[in-house]
């Protein structure tokens, strides 16, 4: 939800820490805070608004000296967002500095028990019990005092502190939130993402769960909540640094729109091998793919509409019963699940909260668990059994479209390989999705190059109040997504249905110059869709259809069209979301949204 950077070193901390929170902003961006020690005191500064409000009040941190400190960017939860309730918090004397990234669920008995020793509150927050909390603790040694708080508070947490009377040190925590530390020629880290550090360092450490680190110029200390030192192996990270940036596009979300062709090739490339679809990272043989009775996938936002279409797909090609579970509903429905049911858990970050704790749900009843995550070393990645990574590199608007379409072509694969196990394709058929897979990054390529004449039908609905998108089958799974897409970064009202609910209730909306985008891939379903159509344009709506070159009937029907290029109708999601990934940008161009960093939104949800 937040970003958390922290630095110590022998350069001034201040700059490099606004240029990491600068990456991180995606994180949340209603308010910015720095705290860096400058020899003799810690100095703060916090402000409303986005972070250039911060770097503007700093110069850009030139006016803040000192070789370590810690930064935030918020995405408030508790407090509105304000210059009080801004990170980082400090205790009263103001020798202990906290950013937190999570939710600190019993706060408030913490609250009250520090009141009632006299300790006084400025901020509405969570995070500030925690800096009063580590001041009641702390009797000089910093560890000790961090670990006795850890034992006493409840939730989620990530933690980058400063303690004055330590100058050369910094210390990180984390609970179910994400939080990485790294290693450079000039210092040592903190960061909640990658792309804030990957500027200076390429030498990372994933913090486990309840590990406290203890940063200094020249290295770091691995401790348990027991206060045991630990050993932990460094990663590398390869990640291009310019594929954090824009590179000449207008937005990331546009940039990452365009990245999609390479996307879907560098997830599916490793994973086809002639005819054939080998996915090593599974650890299950063919034997024990073929015995899966059941598999249950669990997501949340985009990720869980990834997971709708999988459900039609692996149904479809596989034959075996799929559920699908928005995550923050799973463990609270108390799930019935039956011997040799497989969990497949999907998550851009790795990090989502409520898809973490229906893994660890899933772990306790003593079940498998998939997961589809696109962060190398997430805590999802780590938990599962199995992770299948889906390659889509750093997306840095909050809005997905690469790491969608990923997982899109992750669960095809898995698809393809289930009915391939299970004999219900023979070779043959195999071969032809194959190649269909193969040929996805060309066709989303074509599609791309119509941008201009969707952003020309886009400008017409600038003023639109409501917009409603129906389909069929698969065709409802990515009416989701586009609605989705469409209302968080433009606003517009959006609803999407599975349109034979039309005349259930929904058709009563619908009025004179109600735009419906009507999604129809299925050839089976064509003449179903068709008649939705009709129904609503008898109402007085106006009709934009995705269909396929070969639906010339659905030109008739509708009042605009646009057509995809032929593939197997499984597949036929990741192109129809383009147009109507192009469709919710242009819509929110339009209306002078700021695309990237929607109002309420944050890239990773890691509270629930």
């Amino acid at each position: 939800m937040c970003g958390i950077v922290g630095y110590i070193g022998s350069r001034q901390a201040a700059p490099i820490i606004l240029d990491g929170l600068a990456k991180l902003e995606y994180r949340g961006y209603d308010s910015a805070g720095i705290a860096i020690y400058d020899g003799e005191n810690i100095e703060m500064r916090k402000a409303v608004g986005r972070l250039s409000v911060l770097e503007n009040l700093t110069h850009g941190g030139e006016t803040m000296k000192g070789y370590m400190g810690i930064g935030h960017t918020r995405w408030a939860t508790h407090g509105a967002p304000s210059d009080t309730n801004s990170h980082p918090h400090m205790n009263t004397s103001e020798t202990i500095a906290v950013v937190h990234n999570g939710i600190i669920e019993n706060y408030i008995p913490l609250k009250k028990k520090l009141t009632d020793r006299g300790y006084t509150f400025l901020s509405e927050t969570d995070t500030e019990v925690l800096a009063h909390l580590l001041d009641y603790y702390y009797k000089g040694n910093p560890l000790e005092a961090i670990t006795k708080v850890l034992h006493r508070v409840e939730g989620s947490y990530a933690l980058g502190i400063l303690f004055a009377e330590h100058p050369d040190e910094i210390y990180a925590v984390r609970k179910d939130c994400p939080l990485i530390v790294g290693a450079g020629s000039d210092g040592c880290f903190i960061a909640s993402d990658v792309p804030a550090i990957l500027k200076y360092t390429r030498t990372v450490y994933y913090v486990e769960n309840q590990e406290v680190v203890k940063l200094g110029k020249d290295g770091m200390q691995f401790y348990s909540v027991d206060e045991e030192e630990i050993t932990k192996e460094p990663v590398t990270i390869d990640w291009d640094a310019n594929a954090a940036e824009k590179a000449g596009y207008e937005h990331f979300m546009l940039k990452e729109m365009y990245e999609q062709p390479k996307t879907i090739t560098d997830t599916i490339s490793p994973r086809l091998q002639d005819d054939r679809i080998v996915i090593e990272e599974l650890h299950m043989t063919d034997e024990e793919l073929a015995a899966v009775k059941r598999l249950h996938i669990v997501a949340c936002g985009s990720a869980y509409h990834a997971g709708v279409t999988g459900k039609y797909v692996i149904e479809g090609l596989a034959r075996i019963p799929v559920e699908v579970d928005v995550a923050s509903e799973f463990r609270y429905r108390n799930p019935i699940m039956e011997e040799g049911s497989l969990v497949i858990v999907i998550s851009q970050s790795g990090e989502t909260a409520d898809t973490l704790a229906a893994l660890r749900e899933s772990r306790d009843r003593g079940y498998k668990v998939l997961g589809i995550v696109n962060v190398v070393g997430s805590s999802i990645a780590r938990e599962a059994d199995a992770c299948l990574y889906t390659w889509a590199g750093p997306e840095i608007a909050v809005a997905t479209t690469k790491a969608y379409s990923a997982q899109l072509v992750a669960l095809y694969m898995l698809a393809v390989k289930l009915a391939q196990v299970r004999g219900t394709i023979d070779d043959a058929a195999a071969a032809e999705l194959i190649r269909d897979l193969r040929r996805l990054p060309d066709q989303i390529e074509l599609l791309l190059g119509q941008k201009e004449k969707i952003q020309r039908f886009a400008n017409r609905y600038v003023g639109a109040k409501d917009i409603f998108f129906i389909g069929r089958g698969i065709d409802y799974a990515i009416s989701l997504e586009g609605s989705l897409k469409l209302k968080e970064i433009s606003y517009v009202h959006s609803e999407a249905y599975a349109a034979g609910e039309l005349k259930h209730g929904t058709i009563s909306l619908i009025e004179d110059g109600t735009l419906v985008v009507a999604v129809s891939t299925q050839p089976a379903l064509y003449q179903k869709t068709i008649s939705n159509i009709v129904e609503v344009k008898a109402r007085g709506a106006f009709v934009m259809a995705v269909t396929n070159e070969e639906n010339k009937a659905m030109e008739k029907a509708s009042d605009y069209c646009v057509y995809l290029p032929e593939t197997n109708p499984y597949f036929s999601n990741s192109l129809a979301i383009i147009p109507l990934q192009l469709f919710g940008y242009y819509v929110a161009v339009g209306k002078g949204c700021d695309v990237d960093k929607p109002r309420n939104l944050a890239k990773s949800v890691t509270v629930e």
